[in-house]
């Protein structure tokens, strides 16, 4: 690296952590405003709140990580453009492709930072800051979601209708074992409590329901003690906890979770595929930013901030679009994921083309 390399990775890497630092403190701010009521109903310890928003940076950050790099290549482009500094660079002999390069390694450096944040960092501080909200901010769940069926292992269901968190009772419980297409065991129980010390299910009025071939066996019991593979937990659908998990705990979460049959596993997919294509997604952006605000323009830096926010929003609409198909329409996660950048690569691609010439 030479010293326009460093001079120009300085000053970018520096913009885009101020920039980072700025809207942070300003949604946190609003974040607190949103929240104090329910910190002060609930009182919150000030140590309490202060660790939230150390673990809400990180996760705010992660979220506009595009937006920020995005805006903080417009801004100190645009800068040297107005100071016409860029001119006399280009104006020494250095080329446009040479001149970009100081840029590539600062992205380059900034994706390889948000991609090891985001499946490790970032996971680990949403776990303090959803255990906080749950505490402090949303209203505990007392009832599990409705007629819930779980597949456990191949070959073994299980159905509840209710399961109700105060008094630690469900009702209406079903476990069947399935051999192919031949139902081997039914089992009914009028309501189920778990211990979580032993990590038993004791079950209540239990009716067996046996099948050997032709012959079946039925039997009764006042109560009976079994050992199944779930806790009262995972009967409620908590969207949020796809956040929480690094990527390693979040393969086996999917894994555990196609086994059961479990429904909308788009979502946990798209969170997967999202925390490798949103950093290349704020490489590519610091392309587009340096094709766009290098030109030295009437409006100045105001027309590229804007035309700059305007692409953000672009980004951000096609993304929602498409994973809003992925989730509703079936279409493939990774597809949907990966969409927003090809189209904004081809556009790199493109503006890159039109500089050098």
């Amino acid at each position: 690296m030479k010293k326009l390399d460093w001079y120009i990775v300085k000053k970018f890497l520096s913009t885009f952590f101020f920039a980072v630092m700025i809207l942070a403190v300003i949604a946190c701010v609003i974040d607190y405003t949103e929240k104090m009521d329910d910190f002060a109903e609930k009182k919150a310890p000030a140590l309490a709140i202060l660790n939230y928003f150390k673990n809400f940076i990180p996760h705010i950050s992660a979220l506009l990580f595009p937006l920020f790099i995005f805006i903080a290549t417009i801004f100190f482009t645009s800068k040297l453009a107005y100071k016409s500094e860029i001119i006399a660079i280009l104006a020494s002999g250095v080329s446009f492709q040479r001149f970009l390069r100081s840029y590539v390694i600062g992205g380059a450096f900034l994706c390889v930072l948000s991609l090891l944040a985001n499946h490790w960092v970032v996971p680990n501080a949403n776990k303090q800051r959803l255990a906080f909200e749950d505490k402090y901010v949303h209203n505990a769940k007392t009832i599990s979601d409705r007629n819930v069926h779980l597949q456990l292992s191949r070959g073994l269901y299980v159905y509840m209708q209710s399961y109700d968190y105060v008094t630690n009772i469900g009702n209406r419980f079903t476990a069947e074992k399935i051999d192919g297409t031949l139902l081997k065991e039914k089992l009914f129980a009028d309501h189920v409590s778990y211990d979580s010390i032993k990590k038993i299910w004791h079950l209540y009025n239990v009716v067996i329901r046996e099948n050997n071939g032709v012959h079946e066996d039925l039997k009764s019991l006042a109560s009976l003690d079994m050992k199944y593979p779930f806790v009262p937990k995972d009967l409620l659908e908590d969207d949020d906890v796809k956040e929480a998990l690094t990527t390693p705990e979040l393969n086996r979460y999917i894994a555990r979770e196609e086994l059961r049959g479990s429904e909308g596993l788009n979502f946990y997919y798209i969170e997967k595929h999202r925390r490798t294509a949103q950093p290349v997604a704020g490489f590519i952006l610091t392309i587009i930013g340096v094709c766009i605000a290098s030109r030295k323009i009437r409006g100045g830096s105001g027309l590229h901030l804007a035309l700059g926010i305007l692409i953000s929003v672009l980004y951000i609409m096609l993304l929602q679009f498409s994973t809003t198909f992925s989730t509703k329409a079936g279409l493939n996660p990774f597809v949907a994921v990966w969409i927003p950048n090809f189209l904004f690569a081809g556009l790199a691609y493109y503006l890159y083309r039109r500089q050098i010439k």
